[in-house]
């Protein structure tokens, strides 16, 4: 699997970006800065009562003070609760301010995505698996809530711990502790290193998580063509290669981990040997009383656990990191253009072609050449031809789901361009040969998106007049019957018939019908004919159909070949030219006797 590379963005300016989406959180920021400040404070007030202990345990009549302390016999274990107590509500405040933070953020992060999925051109969820697709909607926005909420509280917490701890032995004996500062260099340059290797297998991991949801997408949804072509075996095999890669890539990251630790522990334990040798000079430590010492080599013991998790902060910065990259660059994929300014309120639909040429990518070939058709306001053009001559892709111009590449595409005389997107898309009903059903009630999916406010009377009429009301009502809650995840509980024709019954409701005076009675039995799409010839009625009708029967009546018919108009006309006249239409025409003819 190609593994991606990060860009040239610094950590800094993406990490800097992923805390803007956090700016409505910093009062929780403050609160959490609190209460690790509480945690880390406790941290050096336990080796400071570890001195008062050792000191009153060793000379009683070290100091008056002391003194009174050892005979109040309640003061040590009651300051000893409150340290706990302290660090417990600090704990809390601090990890609970965090928490919010965090789930609010990815919160924030995957509407923000999700938006966004709204906004893009359609040729982009042709290039991206849609398995990716979930990968970066799920898995990398978990990777973003670490780097945000546990690196911070990591950073917050266990960094001013060191500090506390620090600042003690400084004020203890400031010669030992500054002997501890020698080993800083060595910790950041073994960091460094691990943080550079930690990006790189956490691009390794996502790409990896990606292509494991991309083969079970698939397999989900093609579970059927899995079972009845034997397809069993590869599938299988697919998903262990992509699981057995993200394994792999895991593996190597925990090894990472793994070694960080245990080095940067040993670096410090060297130094612990060194500052212990060097206590025990008595030119060194004349000054030092044993609680001093205690404390001091208590202080010095404590700093090993915040100072090794503060060096596993990288690896969890690094993922978040690799992960809001690739959110970033998907969130920075420009947006489907829609610079019109003209808003297409009700359009009277005359829909011309002038010399339309257009390609998928500029290193494609031209899908379509120099296409002209002109179609009147409320008449019928019916695109036929075989498959992968560009039909669709005629169809798929019309609501700007691709623009041209060369030439112009007008309605009612305005380029397609000039209009608005939603409005212009508000004029159109579509009914294509890949039904969509959402997975909701059979209302829900008729009554969809912008026709959630049609009335139950006007529902019931767009089912019956698709045909479709026969089988709704006989359903176990009539139009409140819950369909499953793209219809499944339905069958193909009938859930084309829904379809059909949306495009009813929406009664927009521009309908695109790309095979949509493909799915049907020949009694139910003479049935539907009749519904879609009531429709068309005083529609601009783009229809696309493999029946030739269906479309007989059109105004227009255009043949197309190759991304060429070959022949147009009616139906009569396109059978007198004896040419590809009349070929087709009886190709079917001898098919369906």
């Amino acid at each position: 699997m190609k593994e991606r590379k990060p860009t040239s963005a610094s950590d800094i300016k993406i990490y800097g970006r992923l805390l803007r989406y956090t700016k409505g959180s910093w009062l929780y920021f403050i609160l959490s800065f609190i209460g690790y400040l509480m945690y880390g404070a406790m941290e050096p007030a336990l080796a400071y009562l570890l001195q008062i202990v050792v000191d009153t345990l060793e000379s009683p009549e070290l100091e008056n003070a002391r003194a009174n302390l050892a005979e109040d016999r309640t003061f040590i274990p009651l300051l000893i609760l409150g340290i706990f107590f302290i660090r417990g509500v600090g704990t809390l405040l601090g990890g609970y301010s965090m928490a919010i933070i965090g789930n609010r953020l990815v919160f924030d992060i995957r509407v923000a995505m999700f938006n966004k999925l709204n906004l893009l051109p359609s040729s982009y969820f042709h290039k991206e698996p849609s398995g990716r697709l979930l990968s970066k909607l799920t898995f990398n926005t978990e990777q973003v809530i670490g780097s945000v909420t546990h690196a911070i509280r990591i950073i917050l917490r266990e960094g001013l711990t060191v500090i506390g701890l620090f600042a003690f032995m400084l004020y203890t004996n400031w010669r030992l502790s500054l002997f501890f500062l020698l080993i800083v260099p060595v910790i950041g340059f073994i960091v460094n290193y691990a943080s550079k290797r930690f990006r790189k297998l956490s691009h390794r991991i996502q790409n990896a998580m990606g292509g494991v949801t991309d083969v079970a997408s698939e397999a989900i949804k093609g579970h059927e063509v899995v079972k009845i072509f034997g397809g069993k075996q590869y599938e299988q095999s697919r998903f262990y290669e992509a699981s057995k890669f993200n394994l792999r890539s895991q593996l190597k990251m925990e090894l990472t981990k793994s070694l960080n630790v245990p080095i940067v522990q040993f670096i410090v334990a060297m130094a612990m040997a060194a500052i212990i040798w060097l206590a025990l000079e008595p030119t060194i430590s004349s000054n030092m009383t044993a609680g001093h010492f205690v404390a001091f080599i208590g202080a010095a013991g404590m700093l090993s656990k915040p100072m090794r998790q503060l060096t596993e902060v990288t690896s969890i910065l690094q993922k978040g990191l690799a992960a809001a990259q690739s959110i970033f660059e998907f969130l920075d994929v420009p947006n489907e253009a829609d610079t019109g300014k003209l808003k297409a309120q009700t359009l009277a639909g005359k829909i011309a072609f002038n010399n339309v040429s257009f390609a998928y990518s500029p290193e494609s070939k031209q899908v379509l050449n120099n296409i002209n058709l002109e179609v009147p306001a409320g008449k019928t053009l019916a695109l036929v031809g075989r498959s992968g001559g560009g039909k669709s892709t005629i169809a798929n111009l019309i609501p700007r789901f691709y623009d041209i590449t060369q030439g112009s595409l007008t309605i009612d005389n305005h380029a397609i361009t000039d209009y608005e997107l939603d409005g212009l898309r508000s004029n159109i009903a579509l009914v294509n040969q890949h039904i969509v059903i959402f997975n909701g009630s059979v209302r829900e999916n008729i009554a969809y998106g912008g026709l959630q406010g049609a009335t139950h009377e006007e529902v019931v009429f767009a089912a019956k007049a698709a045909n479709a009301w026969s089988f709704i009502e006989k359903l176990p809650h009539g139009l409140d019957t819950v369909v499953g995840e793209n219809g499944t509980l339905l069958s193909g024709g009938q859930r084309q018939r829904i379809a059909i019954a949306r495009a009813i409701l929406k009664n927009a005076p521009i309908l695109i019908l790309d095979e949509a009675t493909s799915a049907l039995d020949s009694e139910s799409e003479r049935a539907i004919q009749q519904a879609l010839d009531s429709l068309m009625r005083d529609r601009t009708t783009i229809a696309i159909a493999h029946r030739l029967s269906t479309i007989e009546k059109a105004d227009i018919i255009a043949v197309i070949e190759q991304g060429q108009i070959v022949e147009r006309g009616t139906h009569v006249e396109l059978l007198a030219l004896n040419g590809v239409y009349s070929q087709l025409h009886q190709q079917q003819f001898r098919e369906n006797s």
